[in-house]
């Protein structure tokens, strides 16, 4: 059974296996003082992986998984164990952290596709060394060997190529917060088998968003560490509008530390950017600049849409690389690995509206998995910047992989060269007007004897974060038309975009129509009393929100395009059938 220890443990540790074959998201899929998974579509819904061995193929979705390890591991919930079929960086990363700073660990194991299998099927398991056992009806713990190479308790970095000044990182000459940073991506190199590092050009921070008192520990420990960033670094959304905070009545126990954690990284030198949407700024990368950006909806964006080069980040190493100026010459960086390994062709999407990109984005990651996909069937459409915004950040959603490619459209596949290049050794796989439908249906349940139309309490728009051009669309979609006193209609967009748009008087028509207009925050943070606590269905038009918008609201979700989102902040309501672009495709 060939495997491989992803990160070093010395003792035994041995707990009840809780398994999947389907990929989670710790961010908006696992509580993280709970350690109950909250992601309502995924099988393990409402268990517990607190001291459990947990056997999935991966993570997916958000770059911030890794924080919700380290706020499990100082809460007391963690798993005993991460079993995976495949390899897992943003898991794995918490892990390292964990034991990098606050000494404290589990095995992380990487097994065979059969291992896996065979372990999904077990009941209660211990790892010892290299070998997972198991129980048998008489109690016996029978073992099988997984010729896992052993991880020393000190990591051996010779196998990769260091710089001077790499070296005087990693040996403290520059202070400790460059010491451990150098630690945490080398330790992360040994993992990929990297053997050289590459200098970027700046960096995208993820974890500035509160997702407990772990996150805050980190970055102030840093702090008192002395960190600064060495390269152009700008920061993700965070947990609070700063603006605002006071007068929408949000509790001082979660503002507060949301604060105090934005100010560490300020202090760090970090622009105070709070985008979930970098791409979106005038310091965006150009075509082929190695950057390193966490947030998973802009990796897509940036490799797919900009041609930049970025991994899909994990938490923590995005602030390990602004502290050195050095990540991992790897993944997609190198071009070889920027190609397609699955073709998905789509039927014809003419007559549909907006929806139907986040819908194909969220469809073709599912499908994509880890993989890189060429999506085909689209050449002759008009597709906006805002389409590609939505279909990335749906993609992101359902899959690992760091970007996507769409025959005719993206920057890597416009040419009949660059199409054919990337169609060569691609596994097939189709999308029809049905499977569209069909998602729209998983997004908007009704059942049987349900009345017509539901109230919406709550219209949710900017997630990623709204851009200009789509502030102006909401513009256009909300003259002459009156907001339903029931429902709110918010947006979140960042603090550059607000500011040019109230200059245009975007701003104050958007709040003559009732708007409220959220700068900093993004929706994956937005709690009460934001989210009424009364309110019960929550609409949006991205799929990203209406994926994990239950489990980190537990609030109904439904999901359209931005003219009917808009319709149901007019009405109050929504129908509970498929949008009459949609009917034909049942």
């Amino acid at each position: 059974m060939p495997g491989r220890a992803l990160s070093g443990f010395a003792k035994l540790t041995e707990g009840d296996v809780i398994a999947s074959n389907v990929a989670l998201s710790f961010w908006g899929g696992v509580n993280p003082q709970t350690g109950i998974v909250i992601d309502s579509h995924h099988p393990l819904a409402g268990n517990s992986i607190k001291g459990k061995v947990l056997a999935i193929p991966g993570g997916r979705g958000s770059c911030s998984g890794s924080c919700v390890i380290l706020e499990l591991f100082l809460s007391g919930s963690h798993p005993c164990a991460l079993i995976f079929k495949r390899e897992e960086l943003i898991l794995t990363i918490g892990v390292i952290v964990a034991q990098e700073m606050f000494q404290q660990s589990i095995p992380v194991l990487q097994v065979s596709r059969s291992s896996f299998a065979t372990l999904r099927d077990l009941t209660r398991v211990r790892v010892v060394g290299d070998q997972i056992q198991w129980t048998d009806n008489m109690g016996l713990y029978p073992t099988l060997s997984l010729d896992l190479p052993c991880v020393p308790n000190e990591p051996d970095f010779s196998s990769v190529r260091l710089s001077v000044l790499d070296r005087e990182m990693l040996n403290g000459m520059h202070g400790r917060a460059p010491q451990f940073a150098m630690r945490v991506i080398l330790r992360t190199a040994l993992i990929q088998d990297v053997s050289e590092l590459i200098d970027v050009k700046q960096a995208h921070i993820d974890c500035c968003i509160y997702t407990g008192p772990a996150v805050l520990k980190f970055a102030q420990t840093l702090r008192e560490w002395g960190a600064k960033v060495r390269i152009p670094t700008t920061l993700n959304s965070i947990s609070i509008d700063r603006r605002l905070w006071r007068a929408q009545g949000v509790d001082p126990a979660i503002a507060a530390p949301s604060e105090q954690l934005a100010q560490a990284y300020l202090e760090m030198g970090a622009k105070p950017s709070f985008t979930c949407a970098p791409y979106q700024l005038q310091s965006a990368p150009n075509f082929g600049d190695n950057i390193m950006w966490a947030e998973s909806n802009a990796v897509v964006f940036a490799n797919s849409v900009l041609g930049a080069r970025t991994i899909k980040c994990p938490d923590f190493l995005d602030v390990c690389v602004a502290l050195t100026g050095r990540s991992l010459n790897t993944g997609v960086h190198l071009t070889e690995h920027r190609k397609a390994r699955v073709q998905i062709h789509c039927d014809s999407i003419e007559g549909c509206d907006d929806a139907v990109f986040p819908l194909l984005g969220y469809i073709s990651g599912d499908i994509s998995a880890d993989r890189i996909p060429i999506i085909s069937g689209l050449e002759k459409c008009v597709v906006t910047t805002s389409d590609l915004k939505a279909f990335g950040a749906a993609f992101a959603t359902t899959s690992s992989a760091p970007m996507f490619h769409i025959a005719g459209i993206t920057i890597e596949a416009r040419s009949e060269a660059d199409i054919k290049t990337q169609l060569q050794d691609t596994t097939k796989f189709h999308i029809t007007r049905s499977d569209i439908a069909r998602q729209w249906q998983l997004f908007n349940p009704s059942g049987k004897g349900e009345p017509e139309h539901t109230s919406v309490d709550l219209v949710s728009l900017g997630n990623p974060h709204f851009s200009y051009e789509e502030i102006q669309q909401l513009v256009e979609l909300t003259r002459y038309r009156i907001k339903s006193e029931s429902t709110m209609l918010v947006v979140t967009c960042n603090s550059e975009i607000y500011t040019q748009a109230y200059k245009d008087g975007l701003i104050t028509a958007l709040e003559k129509f009732g708007t409220q207009v959220i700068t900093d925050t993004c929706w994956c943070m937005i709690q009460e009393p934001i989210i009424p606590p009364k309110s019960q269905i929550i609409m949006t038009n991205s799929a990203k929100y209406a994926h994990y918008g239950e489990g980190l609201t537990g609030r109904q979700m439904r999901f359209g395009g931005l003219g009917q989102c808009v319709e149901a902040a007019c009405l109050g309501t929504v129908r509970n059938s498929l949008p009459p672009w949609l009917e034909e495709m049942k």
